[in-house]
């Protein structure tokens, strides 16, 4: 279903934090199929696996994002050894406007990784930018259309800004996330759970960034 070769030959850039961008990971027939068993999401914010309920398209998908073989490739590209590493899968199915402050991923966090599952992206907003600083949402580096297929990946840093212009409606994808131990992964899948249960009794509270 991922496009291992894209990935693997998808150029790193190295200034002012690693990061890459590959896209067309997912053919047209792989996003219909994962689009078809998404999971349905009205709310904003990420929610854990363990809060969604989706198909066999989608849980295909969730079962390569875990595969070896990809984290390999990450492996390589950003010089990091993740074979010891929790993993962490979160998913977005929906964007308010307060979404999208810059903000750089906490310390928990190895590298993050985001494919997106939309249709081609027409909109302004919404549109992930990798940043030189945390106070200018147009000083960037690098702007990321979150069109069906396309992967954005980084090495966390304390300057690994990123963030987006005010998008509401919906968004859709899936964020994975190697972070440094158990206890922090136990940690923040907790916190997202709470958010996530929190969310669906008032949609209007607080969001996750990306």
């Amino acid at each position: 279903m991922i496009d291992l070769d894209l990935v693997a030959t998808a150029p790193v850039a190295e200034a002012p934090f690693p990061y890459f961008l590959a896209t067309g990971v997912l053919s047209s027939g792989a996003l219909a199929e994962v689009a078809g068993d998404f999971p349905s999401i009205s709310q904003p914010g990420v929610f854990p696996l363990n809060e969604l309920t989706y198909g066999p398209g989608f849980d295909r998908l969730i079962r390569e994002i875990r595969s070896r073989e990809l984290e390999q490739i990450l492996e390589a590209k950003f010089d990091v050894d993740l074979a010891d590493k929790p993993l962490m899968i979160t998913v977005r199915g929906h964007c308010q406007r307060k979404d999208g402050r810059i903000h750089t991923d906490s310390k928990d966090k190895i590298v993050t990784c985001l494919l997106y599952l939309n249709d081609t992206w027409s909109e302004e907003g919404g549109r992930l930018r990798l940043l030189r600083s945390g106070d200018d949402i147009d000083d960037m580096i690098a702007e990321v259309p979150p069109d069906g297929g396309t992967l954005v990946a980084f090495k966390r840093t304390d300057n690994s800004w990123h963030g987006h212009h005010p998008f509401e409606g919906p968004r859709r994808y899936v964020m994975f996330n190697w972070v440094r131990s158990e206890a922090a992964l136990r940690k923040n899948i907790g916190r997202h759970t709470l958010s996530a249960r929190i969310k669906r009794l008032n949609p209007f509270a607080r969001n996750d960034l990306h």
